[in-house]
């Protein structure tokens, strides 16, 4: 295909997910602080204010993480009030908006619940690691769309669904790995939180323990399914390239796979210094680069070209006319 046009629409599509981006950093950072209780059980109130008083440090946080969630709120409804005023009917531009839109409606639902409930904090219940593969889970899907979006919007193609019925398991099947790893990434995280391990030694131990929390036993999980994650998305892109030989799409397959790899460096490192909190948010924001190459690799493996432009002169070629 050829170099993304910008257009105003484009531009504005590709600032939300910035965005958004910094939004979702915000959020670990409230998670990774304990900070999550800053606004005590009240939803959409803070401590049953509107905007509370003399706050201590954690309402700080949690308040401005809720501001911040409402901004990204009201530019996604722009967005699709923009895209169902610039697209025709039926577009893939309004599609993705559209779902764009209802995906930060259920993010902001799941936070909402999470904090009624108060799975916040350093509450360590099954309820709330089950919350926090929901809510990353729910984000991914909602960065994908936002991504389709802009994407869609700056020139790229749609998907046409005789590449989906060739190949689209096996890129499916690479959605589903990545979002297995995330979703344990993010469960993992949380227990770091909330159970801080002395030696990785220690941390293998308490993950072989019967008696241990669940937090504790699941640790071991994120890092093996990585491993073997790598093990499979480093052939199924190459074959895929082979499949459309399409440069942006091979190009797309190599900083994907290189991310990867510098993202399973970077758990080695978050092991090693024992997860703070800024390597948290940097192994967060490269598994959301993952992810948005990930979304772009698949739509431009699948995406339906046009048939190539025949010259007047190869029209006339004897051996290009239909006998």
């Amino acid at each position: 295909m050829t170099s993304p046009r910008l257009n105003r629409f484009a531009v504005y599509a590709w600032s939300v997910l910035g965005y958004l981006l910094l939004v979702i950093l915000w959020g670990a950072f409230v998670r990774a602080t304990g900070a999550g209780a800053g606004c005590g059980s009240h939803w959409p109130l803070c401590n049953g204010e509107v905007i509370p008083r003399a706050p201590e440090i954690e309402t700080l946080i949690e308040f401005s993480h809720r501001l911040t969630s409402a901004l990204a709120g009201f530019l996604v409804i722009g967005l699709l009030v923009w895209a169902f005023r610039a697209y025709p009917r039926g577009h893939r531009v309004r599609r993705g908006a559209f779902w764009t839109f209802v995906f930060i409606l259920t993010e902001g639902a799941i936070g909402a619940v999470i904090v009624l409930f108060e799975w916040v904090a350093f509450d360590a219940s099954l309820a709330r690691t089950i919350s926090i593969a929901l809510h990353l889970n729910n984000t991914f899907i909602l960065v994908a769309f936002l991504t389709l979006t802009a994407w869609w919007a700056s020139g790229g193609l749609p998907m046409d669904r005789n590449r989906m019925r060739r190949y689209g398991w096996l890129l499916g099947a690479l959605v589903l790995g990545v979002l297995l790893v995330s979703t344990m990434g993010a469960i993992t995280a949380l227990g770091d939180t909330l159970f801080r391990a002395g030696s990785t030694a220690e941390a293998l131990a308490r993950s072989r323990d019967a008696a241990a929390h669940h937090l504790e036993q699941l640790r071991v999980y994120h890092p093996l399914l990585a491993l073997m994650l790598v093990l499979a998305l480093v052939p199924a892109v190459r074959h895929i390239a082979r499949l459309q030989p399409d440069p942006l799409t091979t190009r797309l397959g190599g900083i994907m796979t290189g991310l990867y790899v510098g993202q399973l460096l970077l758990g080695l490192l978050n092991i090693y210094l024992k997860a703070p909190v800024w390597m948290q948010l940097t192994h967060l924001l490269v598994a959301d680069a993952i992810w948005i190459t990930l979304i772009l690799f698949c739509n431009t493996a699948l995406a339906a070209r046009p048939a190539p432009a025949v010259s007047p002169a190869q029209a006339a070629s004897p051996a290009l006319r239909t006998p």
